[in-house]
């Protein structure tokens, strides 16, 4: 039963409510955990209270009134300082046991820190997920999980609870090469999605039975169920910002140049989604990306 006014053993932490965060607080509340939360933006913490969850100022505050912590954050930089950082995870007196690290971020980062957090006795698995804040919601989204198989099965109520599928796929650092290798696909999937659409458009069909068609088709896919009436209809209400996958598309392309592998539609892409963010649209939702394309229409 939840207590209000305290904290049961059974505490989630949750560090980063925004989009996604929020969405995973509303579920994890629902379903009577006890969630813990902080966010560096008060209006997160706000939403949080307003969904029966509890806010603290600082990670380390979290860290000691929680055996389990979900990270949702924007970048590898910001895990290492909510971790690693003054007020951070590693500053409380009682240390966490385990760390879920839903942010897509930089596999080799993230192995490391798994390192240093195990000589800590704290289980880190980076397990980031495929799907939008609606689709969490929805419990449509699916994990991908790197770390100690242990650890994994100790949180699997979790993944249960906030997704449709979980894959377990080792080591650390796995879930997020699998984000990354994933999110390749997904982002160029939208992109021809959008770049599909104006073309018909410009050819005179008709676009909202132009998508209905292509989605019984061999051209279809997931983005024309999840973006196309996003698209068709301008409503831009970010799900998943454009900014976030423009991130995404710079780690893909930074790491390619790494391992000496050309990715010429990805480059293209990360070049469109740069334009956009240039022009204004980088917080909203990455569906967004068909004005790009629109624009490019009028030069």
């Amino acid at each position: 039963m939840k207590r209000k006014g305290s904290v049961l053993s059974d505490a989630i932490g949750l560090i980063g409510i925004g989009l996604v965060g929020s969405a995973m607080a509303e579920r994890l509340v629902a379903d009577r955990f006890n969630v813990v939360g902080f966010d560096i933006d008060k209006t997160g913490c706000e939403r949080l209270e307003q969904l029966g969850g509890k806010a603290v100022d600082s990670p380390a505050e979290l860290a000691e009134q929680t055996r389990r912590i979900i990270l949702s954050l924007p970048d590898t930089d910001a895990v290492l300082q909510v971790v690693e950082g003054p007020d951070g995870v590693l500053k409380a007196k009682k240390l966490p046991e385990y760390i879920i690290d839903t942010t897509t971020g930089e596999p080799d980062k993230t192995a490391e820190l798994a390192k240093r957090l195990a000589k800590q006795d704290i289980h880190f698995l980076d397990a980031p997920f495929s799907g939008s804040s609606r689709q969490v919601r929805d419990k449509e989204v699916v994990f991908m999980v790197g770390g100690e198989k242990a650890a994994y099965e100790k949180c699997m109520d979790i993944f249960e609870l906030l997704g449709a599928k979980t894959f377990y796929l080792g080591a650390s650092g796995n879930g997020s090469k699998a984000k990354l290798a994933g999110n390749l696909i997904l982002g160029l999937n939208r992109l021809a999605l959008a770049e599909g659409l104006v073309f018909a458009a410009k050819l005179g069909l008709e676009p909202k039975a132009f998508l209905e068609l292509l989605k019984v088709t061999p051209a279809y896919s997931a983005a024309m169920d999840v973006k196309g009436k996003k698209m068709l209809e301008g409503d831009f209400a970010p799900q998943a910002r454009l900014r976030q996958h423009h991130k995404d598309v710079s780690i893909i392309t930074k790491y390619a140049a790494h391992l000496q592998q050309d990715l010429p539609l990805s480059k293209t892409h990360l070049e469109i989604l740069e334009k956009a963010i240039a022009a204004g649209d980088g917080e909203l939702d990455n569906s967004a990306v068909i004005r790009e394309i629109q624009r490019r229409g009028k030069a």
